[in-house]
Formats: structure tokens, sequence, C-alpha cells
């Protein structure tokens, strides 16, 4: 019910230019800034100024989001309160999440939910992190697992709920015939003379293991670059080197290697988190599916705990 210009500039506004907002709405860039140019007339206001190669918003487009903003917010509620008058759940609820959540996560907070709700629809989206946002901004989807990192709207944007699903620890990753690969658990800092395999600079995953490193008092030798946790499993089960991988990510299993719990104060660990639009959350289906989702998580992470003590 909110006009899809409002949902054009705050992309806008999120992503910085025009083309980049149009990919995440998957619009062309002259559809959307036609669009944004017929608002602005109708309003009566300037909303775009042209900075260098980009556009910013001016005060007025400003003021104008902290409105929608709040329209949005207002609108999930009253979605809330037509629920409670209706015999019968229908329509339908999208689910978007990093590619560890979709397949272990998703399919049975899915199967949950179309088990309580047999008439209503349910979609899956596996997207990064930075996307699950674009997709609930956008409106097609209700709920994004995502992982914290420095490039997703912070905690405090009003436009999202957080609600905390669990802290995902990563393991240390080593060759069979490793010299650590006896030990129970290890400390970050045991890792100092090793060659690491890390994601690329600026990734989440990057950052993550240099700040522990750091904490620990080292920087960590870097012998090669894998974002994706079966490639840098696979490098440490070629001998190439030592990784860390997600307690949910099951790499082990394709390239026989020794997973460690790695403890201490500068253990690195996932902060994963389930995101919804302000006020979604009110929403029967909604609220069904992010407790759903703690369960399974909790499940899940107990599961995996006692298997890596076995």
């Amino acid at each position: 019910m909110i006009d899809s210009r409002l949902t054009m500039l705050s992309m806008i506004q999120r992503h910085g230019t025009v083309t980049a907002a149009a990919h995440s709405l998957r619009y062309s860039p002259s559809t959307v800034s036609h669009q944004v140019k017929q608002l602005a007339a109708e309003l009566g206001v300037t909303l775009l100024e042209q900075h260098g190669r980009n556009v910013r918003l001016t005060p007025a487009a400003e003021a104008l989001l902290r409105h929608v903003d709040v329209m949005s917010a207002e609108w999930e509620m009253a979605l809330a309160d037509l629920g409670r008058y209706s015999e019968t759940v229908s329509g339908s609820l999208g689910l978007c999440g990093f590619s560890t959540a979709a397949s272990l996560l998703l399919p049975p907070t899915m199967r949950a939910l179309n088990q309580q709700f047999p008439h209503m629809q349910t979609q899956t989206i596996e997207a990064e992190p930075g996307e699950c946002y674009d997709y609930l901004l956008s409106g097609d989807a209700d709920i994004g697992i995502v992982v914290a990192a420095p490039d997703i709207p912070a905690g405090g944007d009003d436009r999202f709920s957080h609600h905390f699903l669990i802290d995902d620890p990563l393991d240390l990753m080593v060759p069979l015939d490793h010299p650590l690969a006896d030990r129970a658990t290890v400390t970050i800092a045991d890792t100092v003379d090793e060659i690491w395999i890390l994601g690329r600079p600026g990734t989440g995953y990057h950052q993550l293991v240099m700040a522990s490193c750091a904490a620990a008092g080292f920087a960590p030798r870097i012998g090669h670059f894998a974002d994706d946790w079966n490639t840098g499993t696979a490098l440490v089960h070629g001998g190439f080197g030592v990784c860390v991988a997600s307690r949910m990510s099951r790499s082990q299993d394709l390239h026989p290697v020794r997973r460690i719990p790695i403890s201490g104060d500068n253990a690195p660990s996932r902060h994963i988190t389930a995101v919804t639009r302000t006020g979604a959350d009110a929403r029967e289906t909604v609220a069904f599916a992010l407790k759903t989702l703690s369960v399974e998580t909790e499940c899940l992470m107990s599961r995996l705990g006692a298997e890596l003590r076995d």
C-alpha cells in the first residue's frame, strides 16, 4: 500500500546511486529516475540533487522518508490487527538468508509454517546479508537471516527490527596430521606460526579473523584467500594452511580435516540475527516464523556442539 516511488527513494538513500537502487529493485535506472522525478513534481519539492557522479537526497527527501518509515511501521501494525479478524490465514510469507541459513534453517521453518498455516504460500530466497535488507525494503521478503557486518544497517535503524538468534562459533580447521589435530580445544594464539587461508580483504570473514588475531597480539600470515568455507577447507585438506569455518558449515564432510573448537576471549564467532521490517513482528505469521527460527537454531547448534565433542 506504500507508494512504490517512496520505496525507490528509500533504496536510493540506502545505496547512494540511482543505478544501485534500480539494480536492487530489478528496475532499469531510467525507470527509477523517471518515477522519482514524477514524485517530486507531484509533491512540489526537489528530492534528489547531483553530487559529483552520484546523487544525494535533499533535506526535503530526508524529511519525507522519516514519515515513510513511520507509515511503513504503522501499515505492518495494521496488517497485524486485521489478521485477528480473518478466519483463515492466507497470502504469502517470504524468507531470505545467507547460504548456510538458507540450507539449514529456512526449510524446517517453511515446513512448520506450511503446517501451521496451510492456506499461506511461503518462499525462500538465498541472499547475502546486504541483499536481505533490500528484499525486506522492497517487500519481496518479510524475514531475513543475516550475519552482523559493517556494511549492513545497524540495530538502531528505525526501518528494521533485529531479533538475535545465535552466536555461531568459528572452529579451526587443520590437516588430519597437524600438530594441533589431537587437541580438544585451541586458542587463536596457538595459530601464531601458521599460514592462514582467509576471506578476501573487505569481507566480514576476513575482518573477523584479523580482529581476533590482533586482539591476541599478532597478525596472521596469509597464504591464500577463499571466501567459501568449502574452498578454504579443501586448501587445508591439501596442506596449504589453516582456516576457520562456521560451526554451522559442514565443509569437513567434503574435505576430511580436523575441526577444533576455539576457546578464550578472542575466539571468533558470527552474530546471527533475524530481521523484519519494523512492526512486522506483530503479525501472527511472522511471529510464528521467528519463534520457529529461534527453536530450530538452538536445536541445530546443540546438535553440532554434541557432534564436535564426540
